[in-house]
C-alpha cells in the first residue's frame, strides 16, 4: 500500500520506519510489525506478524498453546506434568518467544524483543523473520528487559537476570559491536547486582546508562521465583507470578562502568515504573528521570477486560494516574540517603523518547510522550515536554491513538529539538481499518504531514519502534 505525501520529511533520504505492534488476547501484547518506508515523499505500509514458535504453535493447533505474559494456554493432553517441570529448566524452550515489544539494531542486523530470552532477527524490507537467538545459550540470562541502550559506536548494553554460582543476580551485559562477526558471541557480563530480596527479584521493564554509572531502579514489584515454578506447573501466566509490596520503598542503585561493582544506593518513594526517559550526571549528582505510578494497577488496565469495562470503572482512570518524575541522587550523600522526587511535568506520560543519539546518558532538555491520562479530554495526546521550565506543547486529534513519539533529527540540526516526530495513529469506532503515518515538527508541535492507509482487518496499535535512514547497510 502506498500513499503520496508532501514535505514528508525536510531535507531527509529514503527511510525506514519500524514498529513492534500489539494485537488483542487477553491482554494486548501478543504481535505484529509494522513498516513503514519513505522513499521521495512516497510513503508505503506493511504489516507482517513475527514468525515465532509460539505463532507457529498456536496455529497449529487452532487454539492458543502457548502461555503468554496474562495469557493462558488451554490444555494439551499431550503435555504432562513430567514435561512442565523439565520446561522449567528450559526457559528458552518452555517460555513464549513472541517478541512483541519493541525492535533494536545489533550492528547492521535487527532484533524483535520481549522480556523472555528469545530475540527473532527481522528482515526490514520484508519483514520476515529470518532468525531466533536464545540468550540463554550465548550469555545464561533466563530473561532481559525489552529496552537495551545502543551506544554511539554501536556497542548495546542490556540488563538481565542470571543464574550465577551463590544464586540470581541482575546482571548488565555488553554486546561489543564488531563489522565482522556475531555481536552474541561476544557477549559479556560487565556489571552484576546481588537482588535485595533473592528469592523475588524486582521486576525490570528498562535500565538507565550515563557516562560512568549502569542505573538499575529496584521497584518494590518483585519476580517471585517459587511463583514463577508453581505457574509453570499449574499452566498459569508469568503476570501471577508478579507480587507487589506496597510498604517497601524503592531502591536506585549505581554500578560503576569500570569496574562493574555496586558504587551506591539510595532509596525513594514507593512507586512503579516501566520507562526510563533518561539520566545523565551534572553538578556532583546522578538525574534519574522515569514515568512513575504509586502502584502498578497501571498493569491490571491493560487487560482486555478492563478495557472493555472501563466505562463502568470508577477508578479505571487512576489506575493510569502517573507522572513523569525526577529523582537526584548527590554523589557524596551517604549510603541509602532517601530523595525525593520531583514532578518534571503534570500530564501523565508515557512511552517516552529523547533525541537519543545525542542526548542520552547526558543532560537534556526535551522528551516526547504519549499522554496516559485516559480521562483527560482526548486521551490520544502527543506530549512534548521541557524539563527545565515544566512547560508542555501538545498535539490531539478525536479518537485518534498515536504510538510512541519516534525523534528523527534534521541533518543540519543546531538545537537539540531540530527535527521531527514520527507516530502511527490508529482510530477508535468504525474507524479500525484505517492507519496512518504522523509526522510532527518537534520544535513546535504542528502536523508537517501525514500518509494515510486503509487496511483489510482493524489496525493494530503500536507499541515501540526504530527509525533506519535507508543509507544504512540494513
Amino acid at each position: 500500500m502506498a500513499a503520496e505525501t508532501q514535505n514528508l520529511y525536510p531535507n531527509c533520504d529514503s527511510s525506514v520506519w519500524l514498529r513492534s505492534c500489539e494485537e488483542e488476547v487477553t491482554e494486548p501484547l501478543d504481535g505484529n510489525i509494522n513498516r513503514f518506508a519513505i522513499h521521495d515523499g512516497i510513503v508505503t505500509y506493511q504489516c507482517q506478524f513475527l514468525k515465532s514458535n509460539t505463532l507457529k504453535k498456536n496455529r497449529a493447533a487452532n487454539r492458543i498453546v502457548v502461555t503468554e505474559f496474562g495469557t493462558k494456554s488451554v490444555h494439551d493432553p499431550c503435555h504432562t506434568i513430567f514435561d512442565r517441570v523439565a520446561a522449567i529448566f528450559k526457559p528458552g524452550d518452555s517460555m513464549s518467544d513472541n517478541a512483541m515489544i519493541s525492535l533494536y539494531p545489533f550492528g547492521d542486523e535487527i532484533y524483535a524483543f520481549t522480556e523472555g530470552p528469545i530475540i527473532h532477527r527481522i528482515d526490514p524490507v520484508t519483514l520476515d523473520t529470518l532468525d531466533r537467538k536464545n540468550m540463554t545459550d550465548c550469555i545464561a540470562l533466563v530473561n532481559h528487559t525489552s529496552h537495551p541502550h545502543v551506544m554511539p559506536n554501536g556497542d548495546v548494553y542490556n540488563v538481565g537476570m542470571s543464574i550465577v554460582k551463590g544464586g540470581l543476580r541482575h546482571v548488565v551485559v555488553k554486546f561489543p559491536y564488531t563489522e565482522k562477526g556475531d555481536m552474541f558471541e561476544r557477549a559479556k557480563v560487565v556489571a552484576s547486582l546481588k537482588p535485595r530480596w533473592p528469592l523475588h527479584p524486582a521486576y525490570m521493564h528498562t535500565f538507565g546508562i550515563t557516562e560512568n554509572f549502569f542505573i538499575i531502579v529496584e521497584q518494590p514489584m518483585s519476580v517471585s521465583l517459587c511463583g514463577v515454578v508453581r505457574n509453570q506447573l499449574a499452566n498459569k501466566p508469568l503476570a501471577s507470578s508478579l507480587h507487589w509490596y506496597p510498604n517497601h520503598e524503592t531502591n536506585i542503585v549505581l554500578l560503576s562502568r569500570k569496574d562493574g561493582k555496586e558504587w551506591k544506593r539510595y532509596r525513594t518513594q514507593t512507586l512503579f515504573f516501566l520507562h526510563i526517559i533518561n539520566c545523565f550526571e551534572k553538578n556532583g549528582s546522578v538525574i534519574v528521570d522515569l514515568c512513575a505510578y504509586k502502584d502498578p494497577k497501571a498493569l491490571d488496565a491493560m487487560y482486555v477486560h478492563a478495557i472493555e469495562t472501563m466505562q463502568s470503572n470508577a477508578d479505571y482512570a487512576e489506575w493510569f494516574r502517573g507522572r513523569p518524575k525526577r529523582l537526584e541522587l548527590p554523589l557524596d550523600a551517604p549510603r541509602l540517603a532517601k530523595v525525593v522526587p520531583t514532578i518534571l511535568a503534570d500530564l501523565g506520560c508515557e512511552t517516552p523518547r529523547i533525541h537519543y543519539d545525542l542526548y542520552n546518558g547526558k543532560p537534556y532538555r526535551y522528551f516526547y510522550a504519549i499522554s496516559s491520562d485516559v480521562d483527560a479530554e482526548n486521551p490520544g495526546t502527543v506530549i512534548k515536554a521541557d524539563t527545565v521550565t515544566g512547560v508542555t506543547k501538545t498535539w490531539c486529534e478525536p479518537n485518534c491513538y498515536p504510538s510512541e513519539p519516534v525523534f528523527v533529527p534534521t541533518p543540519d540540526a543546531k538545537n537539540e529539538d531540530d527535527g521531527v516526530l514520527l507516530c502511527a495513529l490508529v482510530w477508535g469506532g468504525d474507524r479500525e481499518h484505517e492507519v496512518a503515518l504522523l509526522v510532527l515538527d518537534a520544535r513546535t508541535m504542528l502536523e508537517v504531514a501525514r500518509a494515510q492507509f486503509r487496511t483489510p482487518s482493524p489496525a493494530p496499535k503500536c507499541l515501540h519502534g526504530w527509525f533506519l535512514p535507508q543509507t544504512t547497510n540494513i
